[in-house]
């Protein structure tokens, strides 16, 4: 018996280690996936920090420290950030060498008139930043704090200027190369996977949303709330997407087709909310919604399918996408049988009934076309697509401007106290305050950021005077040093990963290595330190005392000129050019509510009637992009009607001047050129009865006129209270008839 037991615990001894084993492999994933990233970003960090430091030693560069500060500069969990942000840093690390040499050479020995060009400089290259997007806007940063960094200490002896800009150029490239080596060979974490992971889940969530909104709805604030997700994932999308161009060569090559992606998605949202739009506005009129009915639920019924047990991305997105097909394929033909009793029962709900179809109808096309460009993406094989979308960003030159005045005042008034007092940290403390300006240039909340950097560099400055009076006079070797320093450094950049609290880790792992590193020969001079750190700490309260006082970042007016560039974007619509003009308009209109949504962070009133224009700009704009694809498909209208172009020339003049200048007259205005529009389209129709293609392409001019005029009359708008004020406001169904 004995025996027996021990034969079935040796059987059984293989097979409990392969489950003990599997348990601690799926341990070890989860651990990785959540704080496993973390301890190895720390560990990347700080060993990119001791090597760029050893390195700068052995080459016996001027400031080792200036490579130390490179790394915790550019680190990043992911590899194609780093060198995305390392490309960039070079670029703006030579201009601002270029540019401090040129300022020297201008004002030799002239600290007043160096300090305005150097005041100019910093302040356009900052302003510069705020007009670009990701790390393009980290090399406009570079080159105004780099040439400040390397010039004004040397503003007085002009002959060690050329010196000074060459060693910090190589001092960079240590910190560069360091950075990108350990990034690469240490367990690297590479953007495809967090590209992948990323277009998964919003693939899955947006189905899942869209069915809930076709099937039972959804209440108004909820919308508002995932539509504004939506815009954050649309834009945080193009960065990563950017960072991939740098990693990896498959995806470099499908940097197109990923942008395509990117649009068709921007397209597929802007579709399901007008879709959801006119839903909520004809929620009382039976005869128009209620023969729709069945084909919401059949088309919320396929967007809900979940993938299968062991099913790839690529099989599921296509069983979607055939889904969907043969939908479309079925549902003319049913809206026609569906249609013909309306045409005597219920005539006047027709215009609503044609509209609604042709919603449904482009919104199953726009998901149908997203569903294969993501499943393509699983595809070996595709040629490289030929550029044919592009992101276009868009910022308020009021935003540039207000940028570029808060920078200009606060370098201007620490370069005019250092001249004044002649104080000798006067200098450092002009370089961090245009550090200041530059890192907090695009944050959400500069001030609170720019009072955590100066807490952080407070404890950089206690800490520091700790090493350079106990510890360094004790070290003999590098390791010693590298021991000593390694835990300083990882705090910081653990710090630094926390966002609540990322402007202390900054402020702390930067002003820890600049006032305190090592270098190769160290100066023990704590009465120096100490003066440093006090400019440091006092330049970055100035700048948080400005940003909070002088130039608060949120207010009425900038808020209010943001709305401007916002409902701009109809304007656009409305005269740019159709070619690529949906993708410049849709991709401006998300970029700009972005920019809101951090704006107006903590206002919740304010960020809900931003995001109420941001909506309605995208709806009637959208809107007017294909009227006028389909006024160009129907030129054939214009040469049999002299009126039409004249009216849709109208039409398009008078919602753009609607948005320019809301008010209860240019409302009046385009609701007429609209109705006017609606009139001369329906007088058409008779003509073309018999002409099967130029009857759908009226009825299809016809929805799009009705689809704006309801927009513009929407209660739930801000267009609404103005309509509601005006005496021609009138309920829907008797305007529609």
């Amino acid at each position: 018996m004995n025996r027996e037991r021990a034969v079935n615990r040796a059987i059984n001894l293989p097979h409990r280690a392969r489950v003990i084993w599997r348990a601690v492999r799926l341990g070890l994933r989860d651990w990785r996936a959540s704080h496993g990233t973390i301890w190895l970003h720390l560990l990347k960090t700080v060993t990119a920090a001791l090597l760029a430091m050893g390195i700068a030693m052995l080459l016996d560069l001027p400031q080792p420290r200036i490579a130390m500060t490179t790394v915790f500069v550019l680190m990043q969990p992911l590899s194609g950030m780093v060198f995305a942000k390392s490309v960039y840093r070079i670029v703006g690390t030579a201009v601002g060498m270029i540019a401090a040499v040129v300022l020297g050479a201008v004002f030799i020995q002239q600290p007043e008139l160096y300090i305005m060009g150097i005041t100019a400089w910093v302040a356009a290259c900052t302003a510069a930043a705020m007009r670009n997007r990701h790390f393009r806007w980290y090399a406009f940063v570079l080159a105004g704090y780099t040439a400040a960094l390397i010039g004004i200490p040397l503003v007085m002896q002009p002959n060690g200027l050329f010196l000074a800009a060459l060693g910090r150029g190589a001092e960079v490239a240590v910190g560069i190369l360091c950075s990108g080596v350990v990034s690469a060979v240490i367990l690297p974490r590479q953007t495809v996977s967090l590209l992948e992971s990323t277009l998964r889940t919003r693939y899955l969530d947006f189905t899942s949303f869209a069915a809930l909104v076709l099937s039972s709805g959804i209440e108004r604030g909820a919308f508002e709330g995932r539509f504004a997700k939506l815009v954050d994932e649309i834009v945080g999308f193009e960065a990563t997407r950017a960072f991939s161009f740098f990693e990896d060569p498959i995806m470099r090559a499908r940097s197109q087709l990923l942008a395509r992606l990117n649009g068709e998605f921007m397209d597929v949202c802007a579709r399901l909310h007008a879709l959801r739009q006119l839903k909520k506005r004809l929620r009382w009129s039976e005869e128009a919604i209620a023969p729709l009915a069945p084909y919401f639920s059949e088309l919320a019924a396929l967007l809900a399918q979940r993938p299968r047990q062991g099913e790839a991305d690529r099989a599921y997105a296509l069983r979607i996408a055939r889904g969907l097909e043969t939908f479309m394929r079925t549902l003319p033909r049913h809206v026609r049988e569906t249609r013909r009793p309306l045409e005597t029962t219920a005539p006047d709900a027709l215009q609503e009934f044609d509209t609604s179809a042709e919603l449904i109808y482009r919104f199953t096309a726009e998901i149908v076309r997203y569903s294969r460009t993501w499943a393509s993406l699983r595809q070996a094989g595709l040629p490289t697509e030929r550029r044919i979308t592009r992101y276009v960003p868009r910022t308020s030159w009021y935003v540039v401007a207000f940028t570029f005045m808060r920078t200009a005042v606060v370098v201007a008034t620490l370069g005019w106290f250092w001249v004044e007092t002649d104080w000798p940290s006067g200098g450092l403390a002009m370089i961090a305050g245009a550090l200041t300006c530059a890192l907090t240039s695009s944050a959400p909340r500069a001030t609170r950021m720019a009072f955590q950097m100066a807490a952080g560099a407070g404890c950089a400055a206690v800490v520091g005077y700790l090493l350079l009076c106990y510890a360094y006079p004790n070290i003999d070797g590098f390791p010693l040093l590298c021991a000593v320093l390694a835990p300083f450094f990882a705090l910081g950049a653990f710090l630094a990963t926390r966002p609540r609290i990322a402007g202390f880790g900054v402020g702390f792992s930067v002003f820890l290595c600049l006032l305190a590193g090592p270098d190769n020969v160290i100066a023990y001079t704590p009465d120096l330190l100490i003066n440093n750190g006090i400019a440091v700490v006092a330049a970055m309260i100035l700048a948080a005392l400005a940003f909070a006082v002088v130039f608060p970042p949120h207010m009425t007016w900038l808020v209010e000129r943001m709305r401007v560039a916002l409902r701009a974007q109809v304007v656009l619509a409305c005269h740019g050019e159709l070619d690529g003009l949906n993708q410049q308009f849709q991709s401006g209109t998300h970029d700009l509510m972005h920019q809101l949504r951090l704006l107006l962070s903590g206002r919740a009133q304010a960020h809900r009637r931003a995001l109420r224009w941001m909506l309605i700009t995208l709806e009637v704009g959208h809107a007017v992009i294909d009227l006028r694809h389909e006024a160009h498909t129907a030129a054939w209208l214009g040469a049999a009607d002299s009126r039409w172009n004249a009216c849709l020339e109208q039409v398009k003049s008078d919602i753009a001047r609607l948005f320019e200048h809301p008010g209860a007259e240019q409302l009046e205005r385009a609701l007429m050129a609209v109705s006017a529009a609606t009139w001369i389209a329906q007088q058409a129709l008779p003509a073309v009865r018999h002409d099967r293609e130029r009857r759908h392409d009226v009825q299809r001019l016809l929805s799009h006129l009705h689809f704006i005029r309801s927009a513009l009359i929407d209660r739930d708008t801000p267009l609404g209270a103005i309509a509601r004020q005006a005496s021609f406001h009138r309920p829907l169904r008797t305007r529609a008839a």
